[in-house]
């Protein structure tokens, strides 16, 4: 069967759709868990604790910060291997601060990566645009024979994708190298956690 280059490029969508259900999340105050399939967590560089820790501390932070600040702004928050990007928009400056100050308190937090910016809070038909920016910059991803797509979450707000991952520094060039590439992004930020080769051999799965 032929593919049209808009079908092809549907189905590349599509796939990064269901690996968005365990490498990525960008909601805004709230973070759906999706059931993790068996074979993407053995694949998963993280260990099983800290996936699940990750979950719970976007769930967590995303049940607080409401209340914080008072239904004020707009925040996404991202968590892999327990370091926390936050971004989206609040109203001011002390807003910043005291977000930041929340999502620390969560429990097992170990770093945050603000990226909060004070101005108001995007359109609607921005977030959109970001949406199809992550969903083009995964696809991307999944068709780079030499990454691990499973392995890297794409965040994007305002234009600017956020990388996230254990990765080596190959890998963290190779994929800021792809994304960049894509139609729409303004600005790639890596929030990777670099690792060495040796340690990635390590992770990865031995053949039997």
């Amino acid at each position: 069967m032929n593919l049209t280059p808009t079908n092809s490029l549907l189905i590349k969508l599509l796939g990064a759709a269901l690996l968005a259900a365990t490498a990525a999340g960008c909601v805004p105050l709230v973070v759906g868990s999706a059931a993790v399939g068996t074979a993407l967590v053995a694949t998963d560089r993280r260990t099983s604790g800290a996936q699940l820790e990750d979950e719970t501390i976007e769930l967590r932070a995303s049940n607080r910060l409401p209340e914080a600040l008072s239904n004020r702004g707009h925040i996404n928050v991202t968590s892999y291997n327990r370091q926390v990007l936050l971004t989206g928009e609040v109203p001011n400056e002390q807003d910043r601060v005291t977000a930041e100050e929340v999502v620390r308190r969560v429990e097992n937090v170990r770093g945050i990566v603000n990226e909060l910016g004070v101005m108001g809070n995007s359109t609607l038909s921005q977030r959109s645009s970001d949406v199809l920016v992550t969903g083009q910059a995964k696809a991307a991803l999944v068709d780079t024979r030499d990454l691990s797509p499973t392995n890297i979450k794409v965040v994007t707000e305002r234009g600017t994708v956020y990388l996230l991952g254990r990765v080596t520094q190959r890998e963290s060039d190779r994929a800021a190298d792809v994304v960049r590439g894509v139609n729409g992004v303004q600005k790639v930020v890596r929030v990777f956690e670099v690792i060495s080769e040796e340690e990635l051999r390590k992770l990865s799965p031995q053949p039997h």
